[in-house]
């Protein structure tokens, strides 16, 4: 395991004013990690303590150096479901910034929802990103129109479904394929064979489909789906596998 320290770092510790924004940079791609540092390098009030290329790199680099904002490769988080709490549990006083290579609805809502700060794509200027470290490590969130918007439409989704329980939640296609698949008593291998994915992928998810319906296994979701019928398209066929006991509907996931 390799941890970047910049150089800098090291000979001016002493010297960095106190009420500079302490940053670590997390990314897999070092060209990435380089324009970014530079760019904070002629900022006074902003210094790179560390940098990471890995989520154990950012793991260590978080027990090492005080840090206030972290900004973070999203692709390092994908298919990990547990790593923004674990870097919470890590570093409760830092702040998360999340680059995106591309603006997803639910996955930008649920990085909110997490608790990251901000949600940047990785094309931001220099300026605006100097801007957004500024205000989230002020204590303020970082959130362009369109994912306020998103924001917005998920929790007046929520409040729809929690005050009228006829109201289905809203399901992505493949979110309904997967649940077909459940439903025909597939295991995530197969699953993800069919759908061109990982099982890791699958669990994922599986576990956004439970939250969303509010349930908490294969069987209840199956259940839950014949009794609002989620799956209209879906023949009374796709019913028998429920009986299959080799199909360990009550596994967790």
């Amino acid at each position: 395991m390799r941890l970047e320290i910049p150089l800098d770092s090291m000979n001016d510790s002493s010297e960095m004013s106190p009420h500079a924004i302490r940053v670590i940079l997390a990314d897999s791609q070092a060209i990435y990690r380089v324009g970014m540092r530079k760019v904070f390098a002629i900022e006074d009030d902003i210094r790179v303590v560390a940098q990471a290329e890995t989520l154990e790199n950012l793991y260590a680099a978080l027990m090492r150096f005080p840090t206030d904002v972290v900004v973070l490769e999203g692709q390092l988080i994908s298919g990990t479901v547990d790593a923004i709490p674990q870097f919470m549990r890590r570093a409760p006083d830092a702040k998360l910034i999340v680059q995106v290579s591309e603006s997803d609805e639910s996955n930008t809502v649920d990085l909110y929802r997490r608790g990251v700060r901000g949600v940047v794509p990785r094309s931001i200027s220099p300026d605006l990103l100097v801007k957004c470290v500024r205000k989230i490590a002020a204590g303020e969130t970082w959130i362009d129109n369109q994912s306020i918007s998103w924001v917005i439409d998920a929790y007046r989704a929520q409040a729809t479904q929690l005050t009228d329980p006829k109201t289905q939640p809203r399901l992505s296609e493949k979110e309904l394929a997967i649940i077909g698949c459940i439903t025909r008593g597939m295991r995530n291998k197969e699953i993800a064979y069919q759908i061109g994915t990982t099982e890791q992928v699958i669990k994922n998810y599986l576990r956004k489909i439970y939250d969303k319906l509010g349930v908490s296994d294969r069987l209840e979701l199956a259940l839950y789906c014949l009794h609002h019928h989620i799956l209209k398209n879906e023949t009374k066929a796709a019913e028998v596998p429920f009986l299959d006991p080799g199909v360990p509907l009550r596994a967790k996931l």
